[in-house]
């Protein structure tokens, strides 16, 4: 990912325009404006793939009076609740952690579910050199993990609550190079899921966590690492991505993106815009335990930002 991006590039907004009259309210700063957000640290990686969908679904709300499609980026977790709360996104495309945390903090709603990258689900794997001291959760305290970041679902907040279930108390370091206290276990950030694969493989971090869609990636740890780790624990499936929406948004608005977006995967028109938004293959409804199971989430994320709130 970019590191050292300024909040302006953070903070950066696209807009996408036609003309054509409107009757329908969405953003709340512009009646004819459908807003779509996203948590990130990346504007440029996420801008390409937010852009595609959105030109698509808003040429199909010009009967609902929308002209105009605007791609907004938050910093954090924090920021994106702001933005829902005050009507300046209306649609957030996240993962089921984000998603309960968005919820429980701005009132939005799930509405559909999202097949990113072909999957509906995934799984925290905890792992470790096959000849290393690591063989179970209890063997990483004294020692160091590596993870992606404080906004990752399976590489962050999933491995970090899995410890803390466990009676392990991790800690934040601010590199690689401290040395955790003998009873916690030390954790960092390296932003890319081949960062953490090499600093295991180099011997440097005793242990890694990330998906099994990551373990399987050769960009995201090749094969000649994959032959030197063994996978030490599992965690349960999740929901792999979901899409959400702000909670006062016009109904016809949200029916009709439900509609559009459920649709799509049979459309031949959208093959390539389903493929650039992270190679989705259709989206799908949600069960009400399915979403309840995601708005639960919101516990583990309460109890790991306490746990590592100073």
């Amino acid at each position: 990912m970019i590191r050292n991006l300024g909040t302006g590039a953070l903070l950066l907004l696209f807009l996408l325009s036609w003309s054509i009259p409107s009757y329908v309210a969405a953003s709340g700063s512009d009646p004819n404006t459908l807003v779509i957000g996203k948590i990130s640290h990346n504007p440029k990686k996420h801008y390409r793939y937010l852009k595609p969908m959105l030109m698509y679904v808003v040429e199909r709300m010009r009967d609902l009076g929308i002209t105009k499609g605007k791609i907004r980026m938050a910093k954090s977790k924090e920021h994106m609740a702001e933005l829902l709360a005050r009507g300046d996104v209306d649609w957030v495309t996240e993962t089921p952690i984000a998603a309960s945390y968005l919820h429980e903090k701005s009132g939005a709603e799930l509405l559909l579910r999202k097949w990113k990258k072909n999957t509906s689900e995934y799984y925290t794997v905890f792992f470790s050199l096959k000849d290393g001291a690591v063989k179970k959760l209890e063997d990483l305290k004294g020692k160091i993990i590596a993870l992606e970041d404080p906004a990752s679902t399976t590489a962050y907040y999933l491995p970090v609550h899995a410890m803390l279930q466990s009676g392990l108390t991790p800690v934040k370091l601010r590199n690689f190079r401290e040395t955790p206290p003998a009873d916690k276990v030390g954790f960092v950030f390296v932003r890319e899921e081949i960062n953490i694969a090499t600093l295991v493989n180099k011997g440097l971090a005793h242990a890694g966590a990330f998906s099994n869609l990551d373990w399987d990636k050769e960009d995201h740890l090749p094969s000649q690492y994959r032959a030197q780790f063994s996978i030490f624990k599992k965690l349960p499936p999740v929901v792999r991505a979901v899409e959400l929406v702000r909670r006062d948004l016009n109904p016809a608005l949200k029916r009709r993106l439900e509609g559009i977006l459920l649709q799509a995967g049979d459309d031949p028109k959208a093959q390539p815009v389903l493929h650039a938004y992270q190679r989705t293959k259709k989206f799908d409804v949600l069960s009400d335990e399915q979403k309840q199971s995601i708005y639960d989430m919101y516990s583990i994320v309460d109890k790991v930002d306490r746990a590592l709130t100073p």
